[in-house]
């Protein structure tokens, strides 16, 4: 199995801090932020759990850059690397593929799942609990046309962006 990373996320204490210190720091822009994404079938590592996060998104060349931060202090992948008040480098995710045969190979591997759910849009994502090796998560991915569609719509605002709006609300 050969897998590509597609994106790079950090975790960060505040998403409108966060996206303002990668354009300052990158030039990045435009973030697409989602706020308090609405998620369903939270579990962490095999029990349900409750989770709050935001997001957002920009592209640079072919790599996708998400900033996430988590609201609540509940049990999750990003509680395992990083406190509230802390910020890092936090995963990789890869290529669209099949999700579940995917979860199974990394699972036979030793890695295990830390935190899966789904969103509204029937997109989702499991988490692998890579830290030992790589020192941070890996992202496995859901797939539906939604996801497709953020991917997309990313990374044509970045190749087109006039450097004005900085922020693309979700």
């Amino acid at each position: 199995m050969t897998d590509h990373i597609i994106q790079n996320a950090y975790y960060v204490t505040d998403i409108d801090s966060g996206i303002e210190r990668f354009h300052q720091l990158w030039g990045l822009g435009p973030f697409f932020v989602r706020r308090h994404i609405s998620l369903d079938n939270v579990t962490y590592r095999g029990t349900s759990a409750e989770l709050d996060i935001s997001a957002a998104y920009t592209q640079s060349g072919d790599l996708m850059i998400e900033l996430v931060t988590q609201h609540n202090d509940a049990p999750s992948t990003f509680r395992d690397m990083y406190a509230a008040n802390e910020s890092g480098f936090h995963h990789v995710a890869l290529s669209f593929g099949d999700h579940d045969a995917r979860v199974a190979h990394y699972n036979g591997l030793g890695f295990e799942s830390a935190t899966h759910f789904i969103t509204d849009e029937g997109r989702g994502a499991t988490y692998l609990d890579t830290t030992a090796i790589c020192g941070h998560m890996t992202e496995i991915y859901v797939v539906n046309d939604s996801l497709k569609q953020l991917y997309a719509e990313v990374r044509s605002a970045s190749e087109n962006w006039d450097g004005q709006s900085l922020c693309i609300e979700r």
